[in-house]
């Protein structure tokens, strides 16, 4: 299935997006949308791995397998949030979200936060729209 006719909007006299982000998505056309719950870095065992960098990419392989449990990729995703447990994980953060998502660059917010559950580094929640 193909995304939804996404128009990027990243206005000249607004602050450049830093990296792997747009400032504004437009949807022209749409089916469906997907909101996915904030997803934690467990897998399906119920461990955790070890890690900021280990967390980062299970908690994203998470939102593939919800994606993909719905017939859609990260190609769809419109908007993403991620909640960071410290700031020393932003830059890492980065890099994972961008080697997961290539050259594709939703709408995104990074907050810092505690999560429910302290052995959590991070949760990303998302939508998708198809």
């Amino acid at each position: 299935m193909s995304p939804a006719q996404i128009v990027s909007h990243n206005p000249a006299t607004v602050h450049a997006p830093a990296g792997g982000y747009s400032l504004g998505l437009e949807l022209k056309q749409h089916r469906r949308l997907l909101f996915v719950s904030g997803q934690v870095p467990e897998r399906s065992d119920g461990t955790v791995p070890e890690g900021f960098e280990a967390q980062c990419e299970q908690a994203w392989r998470n939102v593939v397998e919800v994606l993909a449990a719905a017939d859609l990729g990260v190609e769809h995703l419109v908007k993403v949030t991620t909640f960071l447990t410290d700031r020393n994980q932003v830059v890492t953060n980065r890099s994972v979200r961008c080697a997961m998502l290539g050259d594709h660059q939703p709408a995104l917010t990074v907050v810092i936060v505690e999560t429910v559950d302290s052995k959590w580094l991070l949760e990303i929640e998302a939508i998708a729209a198809e």
